[in-house]
């Protein structure tokens, strides 16, 4: 959140961070010292605190367990929607109302009674608001993350858009023209499936006709940059780091989400990357030598030895978190302290947000 208000070049001063999460939080205080932290969830703060930060913007990411599509979706039921239902509480209480807000969720929030909720109190308190799904396709990067984003901002108008928006509104569309200077509250974190070289997809592994088309499509769509543009030069040194090793190739072949680096497409990276395999984001081919249809055509009728051998030659490797940094919009700046493990660094940004999404949103509410 932080980033996309730097990235969105709007004048600000973030006059505090909030987050219960230590390793988020060391790696955010790494990245901005002199930025007011505090290791604490939202519920921790009384409206007196609240009141004394007269903040004017609030950038928020709730915990998203309670309506993710795998898992319970408890809803409000669920203790982790606290934190938002605290602040709903609070809103209309506070001295001075913060004239913007920015909120960022799953896909699946925007069906829940938490939502239903959240726009009520925006409408009891005087905010216009439009609700929109959106990736980071939208902005060139090939990754998909579909996400529920909300930009509210206080308005004599009292206009809200009544349908979910699946693309950036025009400017026009949100609110009249002004650039504010504002101070604001971030949340460091947040929870968690080639036309330049005719690199196509071919039907292998077990994916329908129908997903296959479908990477064809965004291989083809040029408006999005290559996977190689986010990549780290000089990878060969440090692969042997990040290769998936050989238990990972035999068992789960058939269901990785192999991208090339001509490639328009990745899939979102969540939390459990480097550690588990379905769902958790793309790997990347190496070797071009080797031609994956030639891998993978007849590869079940071999011995493990030979389907070894062959799934190899592909060399496939994971993303390094640098190069998923790249892909979520950080900046070349943002760094991690050295005693974050690798595994922690996949797993906060898989918890992340796409910075450029946010920071186009951040400019659409204010300008």
């Amino acid at each position: 959140m932080h980033y996309a208000l730097k990235e969105s070049g709007i004048p600000a001063q973030v006059v505090t961070a909030v987050d219960i999460n230590t390793t988020a939080n060391q790696i955010y205080s790494c990245n901005f010292p002199d930025t007011p932290l505090w290791n604490k969830t939202i519920e921790g703060l009384s409206l007196d605190d609240f009141n004394k930060l007269s903040f004017d913007m609030i950038l928020m990411s709730p915990p998203c367990q309670p309506f993710t599509r795998i898992g319970l979706q408890g809803d409000i039921s669920d203790s982790r929607t606290k934190s938002l239902l605290y602040i709903l509480d609070l809103l209309p209480r506070l001295c001075k109302l913060p004239r913007y807000i920015l909120l960022e969720n799953v896909k699946g929030f925007e069906s829940s009674s938490a939502r239903e909720l959240l726009i009520k109190t925006l409408k009891e308190c005087g905010y216009s608001f439009e609700e929109i799904m959106v990736s980071p396709t939208s902005v060139g990067i090939p990754n998909s993350r579909l996400r529920y984003f909300l930009i509210a901002k206080i308005s004599k108008a009292h206009f809200s858009s009544q349908k979910i928006l699946d693309a950036f509104p025009h400017p026009s569309e949100i609110n009249s023209p002004e650039q504010p200077t504002v101070s604001s509250t971030s949340h460091p974190g947040t929870c968690q499936p080639e036309e330049e070289n005719k690199a196509t997809p071919v039907l292998y592994k077990l994916e329908t006709p129908l997903e296959v088309q479908r990477k064809i499509m965004q291989n083809n769509d040029q408006s999005l940059r290559m996977i190689q543009d986010f990549l780290e030069p000089d990878m060969e040194v440090n692969m042997e780091l990040y290769l998936l090793p050989p238990k990972m190739l035999l068992r789960y072949a058939l269901i990785l989400d192999i991208v090339q680096p001509t490639c328009r497409r990745s899939n979102c990276f969540t939390k459990g990357y480097g550690r588990y395999v379905e769902g958790t984001g793309s790997v990347l081919q190496c070797c071009m030598d080797t031609e994956m249809q030639h891998v993978f055509n007849g590869l079940e009728q071999c011995s493990e030895d030979e389907k070894l051998e062959r799934l190899s030659k592909l060399k496939l490797r994971y993303f390094t978190p640098r190069e998923v940094a790249n892909l979520m919009g950080f900046p070349q700046s943002f760094s991690f302290p050295e005693q974050i493990p690798i595994k922690q660094q996949y797993k906060v940004l898989g918890n992340s947000l796409n910075v450029m999404v946010v920071a186009r949103l951040l400019q659409l509410l204010v300008t």
